[in-house]
């Protein structure tokens, strides 16, 4: 029906300058679209890639969002290992955070179950990074504490 206007390569720089912005803006669908026209004419733009995913995760449960299917899609592409593992910590800590705020009654083991699995990427991102690059341990307290602060408590086995 609609054929999208492409990017021009000189445009790539300010699109993504513009789509941190709106993601900034809580503006993630408008951050996905820039996104999405950087990567029809570069397909394995880092940054593009990151910011696409950040911005799917900051549309779970709002009404015609997105579920993590897609942007787990997305975690082949990103070259770095430390990078695969750091974004699949967020998917799922974005999803656990989520659910507790639209959960419904009974979902804390569900959620508790996604908070360890951020965790545990975050340990493997972690045993990866540079040093003084903390990003991934910040991570994991944030999501130890959550689990912490709503008491929540894993499935039964």
């Amino acid at each position: 029906m609609f054929e999208f206007k492409p990017l021009s390569r000189e445009g790539i720089e300010p699109a993504l300058a513009k789509a941190e912005r709106l993601r900034l803006l809580n503006e993630p669908w408008e951050a996905e679209s820039i996104c999405l026209d950087i990567l029809a004419i570069d397909e394995e733009n880092q940054r593009a890639l990151v910011l696409l995913i950040l911005g799917l995760t900051e549309q779970f449960g709002e009404e015609g969002g997105v579920d993590e299917s897609e942007p787990r899609e997305l975690l082949s592409r990103l070259e770095s290992s430390y990078s695969r593992a750091y974004y699949a910590g967020i998917i799922c800590e974005r999803k656990a955070k989520e659910m507790l705020t639209h959960g419904t009654l009974g979902s804390g083991p569900v959620v508790f179950d996604l908070l360890r699995e951020a965790m545990d990427w975050y340990e493997q991102a972690e045993s990866m990074s540079e040093p003084g690059e903390d990003e991934a341990l910040l991570r994991w307290n944030t999501c130890a504490r959550l689990i912490l602060r709503n008491r929540l408590r894993p499935p039964p086995r």
